[in-house]
């Protein structure tokens, strides 16, 4: 599919607070949500609607509504959580899901713990999200965990991307689409983004 890096100077401007060490955790978690708010944009952009007769206070007229299954939102737990009130205050009919993964920081491999999808997955877009693709083994696991449930419509939203972890996802799932709002320069030896943002989890909870 494709990458599209969406390089808007509102995203960018509001990247550069989430970059900032000394950005508090009250900014750093309104402005996570702003940006993926303002990616969800561009990431909805061909969903299916229907069309609906609507009355204008002069005549009626042809209108179109997001079908009822439209999407669902999955978060990679925990940071992903940090992205969805931007996501469904645009589509506040999706449902959401929940995917736990962990990366073992000494082997950098995802490690599952937890997952609760909704019912109709099946049926929908599913936009899964998290704020860092790395080295790309938690979304990737995700993914194949969506794909096993029956889902067949899958993009992947993050803040941050490393080129690494974006091939790696490309060469296991050639059919998702990955938006991200930052290309970084790559991974460092322990395998964290650079310059990145630090650990998201951390910073929109506060607890580091």
């Amino acid at each position: 599919m494709a990458v599209i890096e969406i390089n808007h100077p509102l995203i960018q401007h509001k990247m550069t607070y989430l970059r900032n060490k000394d950005t508090d955790t009250k900014t750093f978690r309104e402005n996570l949500n702003e940006i993926a708010k303002l990616m969800t944009y561009e990431v909805t952009k061909s969903l299916p609607v229907d069309e609906v007769i609507v009355e204008t206070p002069l005549m009626k007229t042809t209108g179109h509504v997001l079908q009822d299954k439209a999407i669902a939102v999955v978060p990679i737990l925990r940071a992903g959580l940090g992205m969805v009130d931007g996501i469904v205050s645009l589509v506040p009919t999706a449902k959401i899901g929940h995917i736990g993964v962990y990366r073992n920081e000494e082997t950098l491999e995802p490690t599952y713990y937890y997952c609760k999808l909704p019912v109709d997955i099946q049926e929908r877009k599913v936009i899964l999200v998290d704020p860092m693709l790395a080295t790309g083994g938690s979304a990737i696991y995700a993914i194949d965990y969506l794909k096993n449930a029956g889902v067949k419509d899958i993009v992947f939203m993050c803040l941050v991307a490393a080129p690494e972890g974006i091939a790696k996802v490309l060469q296991t799932h050639p059919d998702v689409s990955i938006y991200t709002a930052k290309i970084d320069q790559g991974l460092n030896e322990h395998g964290y983004i650079y310059p990145g943002l630090g650990d998201c989890g951390d910073r929109i909870f506060g607890t580091k």
